[in-house]
Parts: structure tokens; C-alpha cells; sequence
């Protein structure tokens, strides 16, 4: 069985250095676990200044996404170099080049593909082409909320959600900006239900969390099915 893991780059680096640690970490866990993975790589922090700078420079929105792209695959790389013989050694532009190579590794790695789409929609995506049927959506939060809990201490946090509650939320918080930062887009929303892809909403910090969202078990982040 294989599972989709759509993992932030807000965990990779998160203050605009990476976590080295945490890469380690998560390495760890997939080389032990009995699954195979398709993994995307967002671009966190960092992708959103690169993004931001290019505005500044002149560049419009579709250039400022090629932009954030490239740190999306910087971070794919480093988690590969992590991830030693298992993965797949080159990161994956193309979902029926990762399909191939799904055939030969146990984990194969992308990072974002092409400007408009975000890697939470990537992940979606890769999970329909590998036929997987749990993804696991890994960042800085440690679950879905009715508004960003950083600045509204009374947003209400999620244990369960229909695909349909999670496009509502979805339609509320996505701008569509290149290097955004919002719980997970409406496309990938949307892909995700036609689809009836599990999604599982856990914390990078919480390897608990991560190691049973991964084998489809109970644990303290939001779950999105019928």
C-alpha cells in the first residue's frame, strides 16, 4: 500500500534554515514504516519571500510561482539526501515519471510542478496517479480550525470534517496567491473528494501524530472523509 504525504515547507525550514533535525526525523519514519510513499514538498517561509521579492522586482504572478517552485524542490532534495537508498534519488517533475518510479523505490519525491497549482493540490494529484487512498497533509499546525488560531484565539479546531465542510473552509481561505499560506487548497479539496482520498491533518512536531496518520489510526489532528 502506498500513502501520499504532502509535507510543508514551513516544517522543512522553518525559519529560513532547515530544520536538518526534523528532515532527519521524518527520514527515519519513512525508511521504518511498512508503506511506500509519494511525497510533495512545499516551500514554506522561504518560498514566500522569493515570491514577494519577485513581485517587488516586477515579475507577475505566474513568474512569482516559478520562483516559490524552486525552493519547492530545493526542499524535495533534502529530503531525499535524508531518505538514503529508498527514495527515488532524483526529484520528480512528472506524475507518470514518479508513477515509473514508484515501481522501482519505495519512496519517490516532488516538489511543486507548475505555477497555479499548489503542492497541496501536487499531492492530490500524485495520490489519483499512484492509486493511493490516505494522505497525510504535515505542517506547523496541528490541525484544521475555523480561522488561523495564531491570531484568533477562539477559532474552533476540527477532529473531523466531511469533504464537503473542508471546501467550505477552503473557499474562505484561498487567494490563489503564488507562496500563500492557507490550511489546504480548494482544488486539492475538491480532487480530494471526487476522488474519496482520506486526509489526515497532523503536526511535523508530533511524530506520534505522523506515524499513526500514516497507518490510518486515531490520533490528535482533523480527518476528512464521508
Amino acid at each position: 500500500m502506498r500513502v501520499v504525504l504532502s509535507l510543508g515547507g514551513g516544517i522543512i525550514n522553518p525559519d529560513g534554515k532547515p530544520d536538518v533535525e526534523l528532515i532527519k526525523k521524518m527520514g527515519s519514519i519513512l525508511v521504518e514504516s511498512k508503506y511506500d510513499f509519494g511525497i510533495v514538498t512545499g516551500g514554506g517561509r522561504v518560498a514566500r519571500i522569493y515570491a514577494e521579492a519577485a513581485r517587488e522586482l516586477g515579475a507577475n504572478e505566474f513568474e512569482a510561482d516559478e520562483v516559490a517552485i524552486i525552493t519547492t524542490k530545493q526542499n524535495a532534495k533534502l529530503l531525499i539526501a535524508a531518505l538514503g537508498e529508498v527514495a527515488y534519488p532524483k526529484v520528480l517533475n512528472d506524475f507518470d515519471d514518479a508513477a515509473q518510479a514508484a515501481f522501482e523505490k519505495k519512496v519517490v519525491v516532488m516538489g511543486g510542478t507548475i505555477p497555479g497549482i499548489t503542492t497541496d493540490t501536487d499531492s492530490v494529484l500524485l495520490a489519483e496517479k499512484l492509486h493511493a487512498k490516505r494522505l497525510v497533509n504535515i505542517s506547523n499546525v496541528d490541525a484544521i480550525y475555523s480561522a488561523n488560531p495564531r491570531t484568533n484565539p477562539k477559532a474552533k479546531r476540527y477532529e473531523k470534517l466531511t469533504y464537503e465542510q473542508l471546501i467550505k473552509l477552503a473557499v474562505e481561505g484561498d487567494k490563489r496567491m503564488a507562496g500563500q499560506n492557507f490550511v489546504f487548497d480548494l482544488l486539492a479539496c475538491k480532487l480530494a473528494a471526487r476522488s474519496k482520498i482520506e486526509l489526515h491533518f497532523v503536526s511535523g512536531k508530533n511524530v506520534s501524530d505522523i506515524e499513526n496518520a500514516i497507518e490510518g489510526k486515531k490520533h490528535s489532528g482533523t480527518v476528512v472523509r464521508n
